[in-house]
């Protein structure tokens, strides 16, 4: 393999690992979502609603 196949190679490599990373830490860093406790919250019959 010549040189520049070395360096097209290790900087296709180098690219893709950063890009990984990135949006890896992107994923860990994302605040969560707020989503209801439990489906008696989205229930309409009063008799079932959970009491604050």
């Amino acid at each position: 393999m010549n040189t520049s196949a070395l360096v097209v190679m290790l900087g296709t490599m180098l690219l893709v690992t950063g890009l990984m990373i990135y949006f890896f830490m992107r994923v860990l860093n994302a605040p969560p979502k707020p989503e209801p406790d439990s489906y008696l919250d989205n229930d309409d019959d009063p008799d079932r609603q959970a009491t604050p």
